[in-house]
């Protein structure tokens, strides 16, 4: 039986540049990038999805999908290392977290079924890849969440961390969901 895995949703930005935060946003079709996050990460093999949120948190959480786990990450303005510190503590469970972001409403269940079709460990990290720019989601594997810890400060999240430490890449280029979204479409 595959070990399970924790999807994690960082969504506790204030979207400066998008005039509001995208916790908040929806797709054209009313959809909110938060239930797409959600369905990408469950869909694509995840066993439960837990949501970071931040600014509008008490707004943003009627967006989320009804039995999701809620996070509201304290110090959120400091940026997204300070949400994925939040989002990486709980009880142990999940042999590795699934991690992506809420301005990637084009992302579905496909690119993160590749991230997570080989067998997962503890020790693992794997990133999509779109056109050779690494992207989400990003696999951590537990091992790596104590010392992942060491290296999120500000908006850098684990950037830093996968460069020192060697990652999978899975090409997912053919694959939606390589752009954020960072101004209103």
């Amino acid at each position: 039986m595959p070990e399970p895995l924790l999807g994690l949703v960082l969504a506790a930005g204030a979207g400066t540049r998008m005039g509001r935060p995208k916790a908040l946003c929806t797709t054209p079709d009313d959809v909110p990038w938060l239930r797409r996050a959600h369905d990408a990460l469950l869909g694509g093999g995840c066993a439960r999805v837990r949501v970071v949120l931040g600014a509008a948190a008490d707004e943003a959480r009627a967006l989320v999908p009804p039995g999701t786990e809620v996070v509201v990450a304290a110090g959120w303005e400091r940026g997204l290392g300070t949400s994925l510190a939040a989002g990486l503590t709980g009880p142990p469970g999940e042999v590795a977290v699934v991690v992506t972001l809420v301005d990637l409403p084009d992302l579905d269940a496909r690119a993160v079924s590749r991230v997570t079709a080989a067998p997962v460990g503890p020790h693992d990290l794997r990133r999509a890849v779109f056109g050779g720019v690494p992207g989400h989601p990003v696999l951590i594997g537990r091992d790596h969440w104590a010392s992942l810890g060491t290296h999120l400060h500000g908006d850098a999240g684990a950037r830093g961390y996968l460069l020192t430490h060697p990652s999978l890449e899975v090409d997912c280029t053919d694959l939606p969901g390589g752009h954020d979204h960072d101004t209103p479409v």
